[in-house]
């Protein structure tokens, strides 16, 4: 069985890289992938912080979060793409099936030199490499690959509540506000199948940059609906153009989640510190890090963001639907201008595409 006690302790070890690339010599797993990572940064990502790029960090997650102590799994072992077939067709996968569509081809043309744990995993922290305030997320390589697909009814959804996703992270070793750092990539994620009329939905008002506004809109009084309503796990948003999630709206409002969620909304660096080591130790989950070698000089530096937290236009103090009970929420400036109406994120291609 998967010691999660010993993951931890050596996620704890590892020290979370935030600096340029250093000038060590690669080991030759390392110097092996570097084709892969340019490959990846110029031709699927091309510079940005796009859909494509959303898709390969949402893939992160659904790929890691397939084990389990009670059901099995393997984890971070690239069975999402290996076994798609199969964990496509899952509920809490739905929309997938078109990042698995444009991430596929790259690892299928590189296949012979990565496997497809460490082809998730790369790719997902390449991802931010063009998203403006994003943290450096670290990189190890040597995964052997996935033995089976992960089990169903691993994922959590959008509509569960805040106990089932608390208990289902806390499955796999992490903390509730662990859960929060990981929402982080929301700020640059958008949804196509919680309202499927509006495809390309960005949860926030910025969606290719790595900033604060998913932690300040979500505690927004809601006013309106993007698309249609009554869509399972959307409540109303603030911003127009932006999907608000269920879960997100009622972690922001748990007494054990609250304050993370509004500390986060106020402090970029804080956030940005925070998320890399969630990922860190997502993409560790069904491994033994030891086994693994640190390729992460493979992922470039995101570029820096000087991010000032302000309301949207229209928007101020007395909005906030504060709910951290140990320090009051701060008055911040509005942005000035008329109301927003956030565009869509363009799509990969042609079909819908991520819910990241």
């Amino acid at each position: 069985m998967f010691n999660f006690n010993k993951l931890l302790a050596l996620v704890l070890a590892v020290p979370f890289v935030v600096a340029a690339p250093g000038k060590r010599a690669l080991p030759a797993i390392c110097q092996r992938l570097e084709p892969v990572a340019a490959d990846l940064l110029e031709n699927l990502f091309g510079g940005e912080c796009g859909d494509s790029a959303h898709g390969a960090l949402r893939l992160i997650f659904h790929d890691a979060i397939g084990i389990s102590p009670i059901v099995g799994g393997g984890g971070a072992d690239g069975s999402i793409v290996t076994f798609n077939a199969t964990e496509l067709t899952f509920e809490a996968n739905d929309g997938l099936d078109d990042v698995i569509a444009d991430v596929g081809p790259f690892f299928l043309k590189h296949q012979d030199v990565i496997t497809s744990g460490d082809f998730v995993q790369l790719a997902g922290a390449l991802s931010l490499a063009a998203c403006p305030g994003a943290p450096r997320v670290q990189f190890f390589a040597g995964r052997e690959p996935p033995k089976a697909p992960s089990p169903n009814f691993l994922v959590p959804e959008p509509f569960n509540t805040t106990d089932q996703i608390i208990e289902r992270f806390a499955q796999v070793g992490f903390e509730p506000h662990e859960i929060v750092a990981l929402l982080s990539s929301h700020s640059i994620a958008g949804a196509d199948t919680v309202d499927p009329t509006i495809p390309g939905t960005p949860f926030d008002t910025t969606p290719s940059v790595y900033d604060t506004n998913i932690f300040i809109d979500v505690l927004l009084k809601g006013t309106l609906f993007p698309g249609t309503a009554g869509n399972q796990g959307e409540l109303m948003t603030a911003v127009n153009g932006t999907l608000r999630l269920q879960s997100d709206f009622e972690i922001a409002h748990d007494p054990r989640t609250a304050c993370t969620w509004q500390e986060f909304a106020t402090n970029q660096p804080l956030m940005a510190s925070k998320f890399g080591p969630a990922v860190l130790k997502l993409s560790f989950l069904g491994q033994d890090p030891e086994r693994l070698t640190d390729c992460s000089e493979l992922i470039p530096q995101p570029p820096a963001l000087k991010d000032v937290p302000e309301f949207p236009p229209g928007q101020f103090l007395s909005d906030i639907q504060a709910s951290c009970d140990v320090a009051r929420f701060p008055d911040l400036p509005t942005q000035p201008g008329p109301p927003l109406d956030v565009a869509p994120i363009p799509q990969a291609d042609s079909d819908d595409e991520d819910d990241s």
